[in-house]
């Protein structure tokens, strides 16, 4: 049986959070040990020049976005792990989508839309301060995806227009040129919890609201105390499915303890008490991978020979079918 194969992109920007850990990172490396899939995990540093125009934080938040992984146990022997400005394939093969791409597909992005909307609204032009690689991020990202022709793509539900935008790119190349690429499908866990921030709302980076995952103990405790509770007394009941301290507790706990906190939480625990059980919970869960972590960015050089096995392993997948592309548009040898 043929394994199937996922992949999964990183944009490197900001610091991975308790958010990014959950919804994304574990269940990733719980793949990247599945011998029943080929996964591929890639830093999507080109994509982050989009959002970010500061070298420093893009090269910054790719070093402890890949010590991150690597920390918490990717397997980069059974799954393959590049940064996508290693993979020369991926950009050229950028272009060859953008010939078939329909402008009016990349109108109906919804970043684009969004953006267009907030200059309407503030009374600028349309396009004020919107570049090319927002209009046209999405070819990039069905690139990505493509130049390995991953039959699967983990995304959050603001991502599948993405995935049915590579299909559709797809396709019309196929419709062209002959069947050359397969058609992702966007795969979307609901049951992957989506975490709370310091402030109630979903934790973002763009909302400044995040816990970032592997602080020190003290300024881990620190933050965790910041998380915005009610006026509650101890002794007085408080509903667990309203607080983002159970939240983040249910997401690191085992089903018996998340049901003894929930009693706990009927039975009044005090705010200051379930925040110091919080930390203690997930600093236990964190602390080796920590430790890791602060290894690994210590040593740049490990970094740099796990990025560079990765690519090789990514060209070696992505140069064949780059070729037959290339052979199929016309770009072949004259010999």
């Amino acid at each position: 049986m043929s394994k199937s194969r996922v992949l999964t992109g990183i944009t490197t920007t900001g610091t991975p959070h308790l958010g990014n850990y959950v919804g994304a990172i574990r269940p990733a490396v719980a793949d990247s040990q599945n011998e029943d899939i080929d996964s591929f995990f890639f830093l999507a540093d080109y994509h982050a020049l989009i959002k970010c125009q500061d070298p420093t934080l893009v090269h910054q938040s790719a070093r402890e976005i890949a010590a991150t992984w690597l920390a918490l146990g990717l397997d980069t022997d059974k799954s393959t792990f590049y940064r996508q400005s290693d993979v020369p394939e991926v950009m050229e093969l950028n272009w060859i989508l953008s010939c078939v791409c329909a402008k009016g597909l990349m109108n109906r992005a919804h970043a684009y839309k969004a953006a267009v909307q907030d200059n309407e609204e503030k009374g600028e032009d349309q396009d004020y301060a919107i570049t090319m690689g927002l209009f046209a991020y999405p070819v990039l990202m069905a690139a990505d995806i493509l130049t390995f022709n991953a039959e699967k793509v983990p995304v959050g539900r603001d991502q599948i227009q993405h995935i049915e935008m590579a299909r559709d790119m797809a396709q019309r190349f196929n419709h062209l040129y002959g069947e050359t690429f397969a058609l992702p499908e966007a795969v979307v866990d609901d049951n992957v919890a989506v975490l709370k921030g310091l402030d109630g709302r979903k934790m973002s980076k763009s909302y400044g609201n995040t816990i970032p995952l592997f602080l020190p103990e003290k300024k881990l405790q620190k933050h965790i105390n910041k998380i915005k509770t009610n006026l509650l007394e101890p002794g007085e009941p408080k509903d667990p499915d309203d607080s983002t301290v159970f939240q983040i507790w249910k997401a690191f706990a085992s089903p018996a303890d998340t049901e003894d906190m929930r009693r706990r939480f009927a039975e009044g625990i005090a705010w200051g008490q379930a925040k110091k059980d919080l930390f203690g919970l997930v600093n236990e869960q964190i602390k080796d991978a920590r430790q890791r972590y602060e290894e690994i960015l210590d040593s740049g050089s490990y970094l740099d020979e796990e990025l560079r096995k990765g690519a090789e392993k990514a060209r070696a997948e992505a140069a064949p079918l780059l070729d037959k592309a290339r052979k199929a548009v016309g770009l072949s040898r004259f010999s």
